[in-house]
């Protein structure tokens, strides 16, 4: 069984002088919202800063002055976008950066990148880059241009892994899986000590976890199938640290790192990346928006020749 692990990914800081969205609007809003994505509202959590709402498809987080929206499958997570910018008012809108990655089937998304910002262009207008090869890994930014200036400390994570292990991809594949057993195997419970969890098993595979503990938020989406496994990680917490615990765990024979403002990414790939990885890009770029966006693509390379994957011809989750 097929399905598209890649997210897509929004973040919106709005004017919290103008309104809160913890505090002024409800949960009724935020479900339109996600329908608007052709997702659901599966549950939630929260504290004092923040709201996690876990999804069909990925993960929704609301704090008093923004919120991050990632979804994946054949989400349509610039409906929500829209949704969001013609109910809230483009003029309580700070800023805006929406994301997409490279899809293992883009051909079966209802649209692609390009299409996506030109309605958001529309709407409040901005700039667009490509992180990464196009013949490889790669990953879109749109953000918003005007005169917003992230704060410096501003700083989050992704790392995305790519091909995890036989091994990893078999026991997360058991029939009967629990989120307790797959936290276990994360090992979860060391790198979250104090965080609220919520988390799903999907059937018959996959796992979503929010995680949050004060101001810090993790979310952790799991596709485990050997055929196309993909693993994301996307925090506040510094993932760079944890690149050798889960390269441990999960074996992955590729993997993506990005960093919005992290002003010593290469120096922490020079100190946390196994050297049996090697580089496949590095693209850093300083946005006029105040963030300092760094991707790296690394590579397991293969010693051995391995067998062809003989493809169902009367399927439909392949490219013929």
């Amino acid at each position: 069984m097929f399905f598209e692990g890649s997210e897509k990914k929004a973040e919106i800081l709005i004017d919290s002088k103008q309104l809160s969205l913890l505090d002024d609007i409800n949960d009724e809003f935020w479900s339109a919202l996600v329908d608007c994505s052709q997702a659901k509202i599966l549950s939630s959590i929260s504290n004092e800063y923040c709201k996690a709402f876990l999804l069909s498809e990925s993960s929704l987080f609301v704090w008093q002055d923004r919120i991050l929206i990632l979804t994946c499958g054949e989400t349509q997570l610039v409906k929500a976008v829209e949704y969001f910018i013609q109910h809230i008012g483009a003029q309580a809108i700070k800023h805006l950066t929406y994301q997409r990655k490279n899809e293992y089937f883009a051909n079966a998304q209802p649209s692609c990148f390009g299409d996506d910002i030109k309605l958001i262009n529309q709407l409040m207008p901005g700039k667009a880059y490509r992180f990464g090869e196009m013949d490889s890994h790669h990953n879109y930014v749109f953000h918003l241009d005007n005169d917003f200036i992230a704060d410096a400390d501003d700083i989050t994570y992704e790392f995305l892994a790519y091909q995890i292990s036989k091994k990893a991809s078999q026991h997360l594949t058991q029939e009967n899986l629990t989120s307790k057993e797959i936290r276990q195997f994360l090992r979860l419970d060391s790198l979250l000590p104090n965080f609220i969890i919520d988390d799903f098993v999907f059937s018959p595979y996959g796992y979503s976890l929010n995680a949050i503990y004060q101001q810090q938020y993790l979310t952790i989406h799991v596709t485990p199938q050997m055929d196309s496994s993909y693993i994301s990680f996307e925090s506040n917490i510094d993932l760079l640290k944890l690149v050798p615990t889960l390269i441990d765990i999960l074996g992955p024979k590729s993997f993506d790192l990005m960093s919005f403002n992290e002003n010593e990414f290469e120096a922490k790939l020079t100190q946390y990346i196994p050297e049996q990885y090697i580089s496949k890009s590095k693209v850093s770029k300083q946005l006029n928006n105040g963030y300092l966006v760094n991707f790296a693509n690394f590579i397991l390379p293969q010693e051995t020749f391995l067998e062809p994957i003989e493809l169902d011809i009367s399927g439909e989750n392949h490219a013929l």
